[in-house]
């Protein structure tokens, strides 16, 4: 069985942690409502995809 010969150091163990942090969520403002919203996706508030409506107001996918 495999044991460590030392103790792993703190900057170590914490730079191979480095990319466990969370990510902030990108959002964009709708450019019909003004309301925001997750790039290339659907505006849930007005229905609106690249400025024509792809879905009624109110309705999820």
């Amino acid at each position: 069985m495999a044991v460590p010969k030392k103790k792993t150091s703190q900057s170590r163990r914490n730079m191979r942690r480095s990319h466990h942090a969370l990510k902030r969520v990108n959002l964009s403002e709708c450019s019909n409502c003004g309301e925001t919203k997750l790039p290339h996706h659907v505006c849930p508030a007005c229905g609106n995809y690249d400025g024509r409506e792809v879905i009624e107001p109110g309705q999820t996918a």
